[in-house]
């Protein structure tokens, strides 16, 4: 014998909740990158996406160059070694940092000659960031290990 059950139909289906990005303040993007020609294309591609993420697009542009301009550079005065990306937005702005291994020459000479080849290299992160009003340079990291930490600063803000 064939007994009908009687079901509840299915519940009804709750509205999907609004999702909004995540507040341009919480935005902190770090990655460990090879030291090899094609980590730019992957730092560009990460730095886009956390952009997007955190509603920040309009400032994509500028920024996935300076990335893509500190990243190249490092890769190429520091080749096979690991590279370090930070991304964050403080105080209306976003800071890219690029970490790498190339320590400081102690030799006078090499090391003003291996400035002015970083700072040739990043030409066009000195007229980005110039035209955006922002800030940039390179220095001797003070992370344990040494290195040299290029960083650039890009002013966002919003209406």
């Amino acid at each position: 014998m064939l007994t009908t059950r009687t079901t509840a139909a299915c519940p009804a289906a709750h509205p999907a909740p609004i999702v909004c990005p995540p507040p341009p303040e919480g935005l902190s993007l770090s990655l460990t990158l090879p030291g090899e020609p094609h980590c730019a294309g992957i730092a560009r591609s990460a730095v886009r996406s956390a952009l997007h993420a955190h509603a920040l697009d309009p400032f994509a542009p500028e920024v996935v160059l300076a990335t893509s301009e500190l990243v190249a550079v490092a890769a190429y005065l520091n080749p096979s070694q690991d590279l370090y990306l930070s991304l964050r937005h403080r105080d209306s702005a976003l800071r890219l940092i690029v970490y790498d291994a190339h320590a400081r020459h102690a030799h006078p000479r090499l090391a003003t000659a291996c400035d002015a080849r970083r700072r040739g290299g990043l030409r066009l992160l000195a007229a980005v960031v110039r035209d955006c009003g922002g800030d940039w340079g390179f220095g001797e990291s003070r992370e344990p290990g040494g290195g040299t930490r290029s960083w650039a600063v890009l002013p966002c803000l919003m209406n």
